[in-house]
């Protein structure tokens, strides 16, 4: 029998807030949300890099760690604006974003995320790779675009790093539109993805690979995503900057762990 993974709920902030006022509010009313919570899932959020030392001074009980939006694959050196894993490491987040689709949006290549996912791994740090078509066609094309995603992003990754990478499903078509893939196709395509990755490692492996799908989630289709899609939790965009509403998808992940 398959061990069952725990739900992993990220809320990507991006570019958003403006202020760090904004950003302790919005991160006191999810901690205040959440007490008294008996977590069944994993939570994570990706506030923009300068946030992060003054949110976490401000952690409550609630567990929740925080996940960088992006890395550099350098370790060190003349790289203006780039932040390496090591630095990240050095204020304690162990886990990034790599491969969104607005990072490959201005020209990031799967060569590049490779990269960094190699430089993650190197210091014992996680990657949330990020997959995912431009658009859907009649023929099924876009399985081969998110099988060559994979197979390029996964290069050189070593069976035994497999607890350290999540793939994040996230079409394109679909991110900060107000349109989701219905729980049908993201099913599809998480069974497609398992297919793919067990085609590169030892199926007991691949299978504790944690799926996770994202692309205009919000606490009206969550609970439809996992029990329907089978996903392993989300990555949240704009639904994650409103406190109440991300911690319904959280409370909604919580419950189907719980009964599942």
């Amino acid at each position: 029998m398959k061990k069952r993974v725990r739900p992993f709920i990220v809320g990507n902030w991006k570019m958003n807030p403006a202020t760090l006022a904004r950003a302790e509010k919005i991160w006191v009313d999810v901690q205040k949300g959440l007490v008294g919570r008996k977590g069944q899932s994993d939570v994570a959020i990706a506030p923009p890099l300068p946030f992060i030392i003054d949110l976490k001074e401000m952690a409550g009980p609630q567990k929740i760690e925080f996940v960088s939006q992006d890395v550099s694959f350098h370790p060190e050196g003349a790289h203006t604006g780039e932040v390496s894993v090591s630095q990240l490491r050095s204020f304690g987040v162990k886990c990034s974003i790599v491969g969104h689709s607005e990072r490959r949006a201005d020209g990031e290549t799967d060569q590049m995320i490779n990269r960094k996912v190699l430089a993650l791994h190197e210091v014992k740090s996680s990657a949330i790779i990020c997959v995912g078509e431009k658009s859907r066609d009649s023929t099924g094309d876009y399985f081969n675009v998110v099988e060559d995603q994979l197979s390029a992003t996964l290069a050189g990754v070593k069976v035994e790093d497999l607890s350290r990478v999540i793939i994040a499903y996230e079409p394109v078509w679909a991110i900060g539109s107000g349109k989701n893939a219905n729980a049908s196709q993201v099913e599809e395509m998480k069974l497609f993805i398992q297919k793919v990755l067990s085609d590169i490692y030892p199926r007991e492996k691949a299978s504790m690979v944690r799926i996770i799908y994202g692309g205009s989630v919000n606490e009206d289709n969550a609970e439809e995503l996992l029990k329907v899609g089978t996903v392993d939790g989300f990555l949240i965009g704009g639904a994650s900057l409103d406190a109440k509403e991300f911690v319904s998808i959280i409370k909604i992940a919580d419950d189907y762990a719980r009964f599942v």
